[in-house]
């Protein structure tokens, strides 16, 4: 039965590959056919991996090729690949033995035509002004006159020339320039770079920071100007907090940039005609302006001297008006001494009728009455006191049968000695009253002695009796048939020549009437 069976093997002479040696073999057929290719396209899905590489399809109506641009050459590209935009695509064709595929690894990629430029150049535009980038309320106004002009434009072209002549003829400032190249690969990011470094610089600084920027370039084609469209360029400008004119081609060219600006100025020589004025008009300007204001203040003091001439004349004289204070400064002089006299008198006759109210049985009578009321308020003391100790043990009586007995104790030593403290409070309360109310009375008796006569006597004077009377007149004391002298330390008794001493006061005597003292 098995040789009935034929090897299927047998016969052939075909060589056997694996897997690998098929796809190595593959990958060199296709290699060696396809080596250098141009491809025209559309670009489709993009994939920018951190790796730095980019994968993209090339695609139009009928298929797809996937492509690679290694991250060397992603570098050096100058149109960075956007999807949607037809492009032409420069390479060699290889496979991938991982996915069975074949695809495109790109050395160069450029837009197909003026049209597919225009084309992103819109989807550019249309993506920053959806940002507000384009917005006239995040613009900067221009300075009026700038101290420092930030250039950035090709050293070695016309423009830099023109703009500093410019600058010479209308009025010089100082300018700094920063060299970038205006065309190529590397002019966009020269262009950010010069602009970010501009606004990195510190105002007083040893280079000083420009108060204007100026981004300069000739005229040219759209691929000539296509490094102030990229979008970098755009949102460097938009950042920078210096306001910039932007001066990138002719009239008729239109970047990007110039629509991100704060100003956009047609030529070079106009953006220098925008960034500073005139000096011989700003002079002009300042004559005619120095002029106008003299002659304005000129007329506004011939107005105010006037118009105080004619007030003076309304006005009364200096002395007309210090006429009739003088008069009444005199007239009160003259009544001051009089009134001072008066107002003494009138003291004077005051603390007299106070003075004959202060005497001395009013004081005494004052005295024993508050004396005899604090003498009867002390032997209620002790039994208001009493009746309030019986009242409150009257109380705890009744509640003892609801009370602990040691909480009451200890509340009854608590409360013995509040009442000790109390009583002691209020016996020194009575002493303090007691001993102020003695002051009171000896300071009271200080006075009725400084207010008696006796005080009088003290300082040399007499008081003269005649018959048990006080002689106040010589006729009277002519009357008498017995004479007695008071003195200070006692009485002398005159009777014809012979005289005789009294030690002591007679305390039966009244106190002289005024008038009586000599």
């Amino acid at each position: 039965m098995s040789d009935l069976i034929d090897d299927p093997r047998e016969g052939l002479n075909e060589p056997e590959f694996n897997v690998t040696e098929i796809s190595g073999a593959i990958k060199r057929m296709i290699e060696g056919g396809f080596s250098h290719v141009r491809i025209r396209g559309e670009v489709g899905r993009v994939s920018m991996p951190r790796s730095g590489h980019i994968y993209l399809d090339l695609k139009d109506d009928k298929s797809v090729i996937s492509a690679v641009v290694w991250k060397g050459v992603a570098g050096r590209l100058a149109t960075r690949p956007e999807e949607g935009l037809e492009v032409v695509a420069t390479g060699r064709i290889t496979t991938f033995g991982g996915q069975s595929k074949y695809q495109l690894v790109i050395e160069d990629l450029k837009p197909a035509g003026v049209g597919a430029l225009m084309a992103m150049l819109e989807k550019r535009k249309a993506a920053l002004q959806a940002e507000g980038l384009f917005e006239a309320a995040r613009k900067s106004a221009l300075p009026y006159l700038p101290d420092v002009i930030g250039v950035i434009t090709s050293p070695s072209g016309a423009v830099i020339r023109d703009i500093l002549h410019r600058l010479r003829d209308r009025f010089p400032r100082k300018v700094l320039i920063w060299p970038v190249a205006v065309q190529g690969k590397s002019c966009a990011s020269e262009v950010t770079r010069a602009i970010e470094g501009f606004n990195a610089m510190t105002p007083g600084g040893a280079l000083p920071r420009p108060d204007l920027l100026i981004v300069a370039r000739g005229g040219g084609s759209l691929e000539d100007l296509w490094g102030f469209n990229e979008e970098n360029v755009a949102r460097a400008t938009a950042a920078s907090q210096i306001p910039l004119i932007s001066a990138v081609g002719h009239e008729t060219d239109t970047t990007l940039i110039d629509f991100v600006s704060d100003v956009r100025a047609p030529t070079p020589t106009a953006a220098a005609e925008l960034a500073v004025p005139v000096r011989h008009e700003l002079l002009a300007l300042v004559a005619g302006q120095e002029a106008r204001m003299a002659q304005a203040l000129s007329n506004l003091l011939s107005m105010r001297r006037q118009r105080l001439r004619d007030l003076g004349r309304a006005l009364p004289r200096p002395d007309g008006l210090l006429e009739t204070p003088r008069q009444k400064l005199d007239l009160w002089g003259d009544r001051l001494p009089a009134g001072l006299i008066q107002l003494v008198q009138l003291r004077r006759l005051r603390v007299s009728e106070r003075a004959g109210s202060l005497r001395p049985a009013l004081l005494q009578r004052a005295v024993r009455g508050e004396d005899k009321r604090l003498q009867a308020l002390a032997p209620r003391l002790p039994q208001g006191l009493m009746r309030v100790v019986a009242t409150k043990r009257e109380a705890l009586g009744r509640r003892s049968d609801r009370l602990n007995v040691a909480p009451l104790h200890q509340d009854l030593g608590r409360k013995s000695k509040d009442l000790a403290r109390l009583a002691g409070r209020l016996s020194d309360a009575g002493t303090r009253q007691t001993d102020s109310w003695q002051e009171r009375i000896a300071a009271l008796d200080r006075l009725r002695e400084t207010l008696g006569y006796k005080a009088t006597l003290r300082r040399g004077y007499a008081v003269v009796h005649g018959d048990g009377r006080v002689v106040t007149t010589k006729k009277a004391a002519s009357g008498a048939t017995e004479l007695e002298v008071e003195f200070a330390d006692g009485r002398m008794q005159l009777a014809g020549k012979s005289a005789r001493r009294v030690s002591k006061p007679d305390p039966e005597a009244g106190p002289p009437q005024q008038g009586d003292l000599f």
